[in-house]
């Protein structure tokens, strides 16, 4: 676990950071705003294309990825019916929900957790593709909808359909999945500021995370904690425990049923409050998530390595 530890301690000294730079007054919650903003308009679609283009699609018709759908499909459906009809979400608040019970950390968290368990990072290219290029245009394209209506603003049928297409995000997965299957080979001097720039990503979205712990409610105050602490079981424990179910039924063994669970275990990804925060919808869910997520998670892929981990 020494990998996975260190990738852990990375990402808290980066949270920690941008505690401390609220904490000095050099952030305020507008300056938190705009950097959740840069890392979801700017960072995010760079870093999401140069990945995308460059990625081997062969992972996407492994057997293992529809296993890791499925226990997306169970855990996720499950928060969804939790969302709506114990918790009384609106459509926004339950599409965040979702994600957060759903959306893996795969890229900081778990590329260092899966060399550490698994031997190999190759693991985490069907999960981010999966998650990239079909679960967020798809949540996305729903919360656009969703601002569309409580804006006002009428939308034909037909530009529902364009909604994905206007959101950077979107664009940047698809942008690169077109070089990646039409071979298309970017320049180095187009690539390089491409990656420059999508490098900014993920720092910008722990920096802001550490800032909300400093401005916002702490961790465990507030009415949503009954709902927090829900989703924060369905992610430790429902999602790793379905893809077990799942791969059991499945007939995986070996290696593979242990890969699917450790997938499953990983914890709820900082985007996803990234997100929750560019469209205004159960912000400190989110964020409480993330951070009990990323904490308890320690703890499940202990037990998992111990129980599968020889086999």
């Amino acid at each position: 676990m020494a990998g996975a530890l260190g990738g852990i301690s990375t990402i808290w000294i980066v949270i920690g950071v941008g505690w401390l730079i609220a904490h000095r007054g050099l952030v305020n919650t507008r300056g938190r705003r705009l950097m959740s903003m840069l890392a979801f308009s700017v960072g995010s679609p760079a870093l999401l294309f140069a990945m995308v283009s460059r990625a081997s699609l062969d992972h996407l018709f492994s057997g293992t990825v529809i296993v890791s759908a499925l226990a997306i499909l169970v855990t996720g459906g499950v928060a969804l019916v939790l969302a709506r009809f114990v918790f009384r979400g609106g459509v926004g608040d339950n599409v965040v929900t979702f994600m957060a019970s759903a959306y893996t950390n795969a890229a900081n968290f778990g590329l260092p957790v899966a060399l550490a368990l698994l031997g190999d990072a190759t693991w985490m290219a069907p999960i981010l593709l999966m998650q990239v290029a079909v679960l967020m245009p798809v949540c996305l394209a729903v919360l656009d909808a969703q601002a569309a209506r409580a804006t006002g603003t009428a939308l034909a049928p037909a530009r529902y359909l364009i909604l994905p297409f206007r959101n950077p995000i979107t664009l940047g997965i698809l942008a690169g999945l077109v070089c990646n299957l039409t071979g298309l080979a970017l320049p180095e001097w187009v690539m390089r500021p491409v990656s420059m720039i999508g490098d900014i990503s993920v720092p910008l979205m722990l920096l802001a995370f550490g800032v909300s712990l400093r401005l916002d409610p702490l961790p465990g105050k507030g009415e949503h904690q009954g709902q927090t602490w829900t989703v924060v079981a369905l992610k430790t424990v429902g999602h790793p425990l379905a893809a077990w179910l799942i791969g059991v039924t499945c007939g995986l063994t070996g290696q593979d049923l242990y890969a699917v669970v450790v997938l499953g275990a990983l914890p709820a990804a900082q985007n996803v409050h990234v997100i929750a925060t560019r469209y205004h919808q159960s912000e400190l869910m989110a964020r409480d998530v993330v951070f009990w997520s990323t904490i308890a998670s320690v703890g499940t892929l202990l037990v998992i390595a111990a129980l599968l981990g020889g086999s």
